[in-house]
């Protein structure tokens, strides 16, 4: 999927684990290892504003698009 999610990443950052975000914004530690592992379809506006206030991020910071093939063709020279 060409959206990844670096929640991880930042929950890392702010030396946070898991359980104390999934407190903290009111869901379950298992949505948290859902998100964070990527098996997710969408994330909810109002979880994703909550995620952001608690570890001060932007969402842009948590959400990395990575396209899965280059835009551009190999030339062989």
């Amino acid at each position: 999927m060409p959206i990844v999610v670096q929640l991880d990443l930042m929950l890392a950052r702010r030396k946070m684990r898991s359980r104390d975000l999934a407190a903290a914004i009111g869901i379950t530690e298992v949505n948290i290892s859902l998100l964070k592992s990527g098996k997710v379809k969408g994330v909810r506006f109002d979880t994703l504003e909550r995620i952001c206030e608690v570890l001060q991020c932007q969402p842009g910071e948590l959400l990395v698009h990575e396209p899965e093939t280059s835009p551009f063709k190999e030339i062989s020279i």
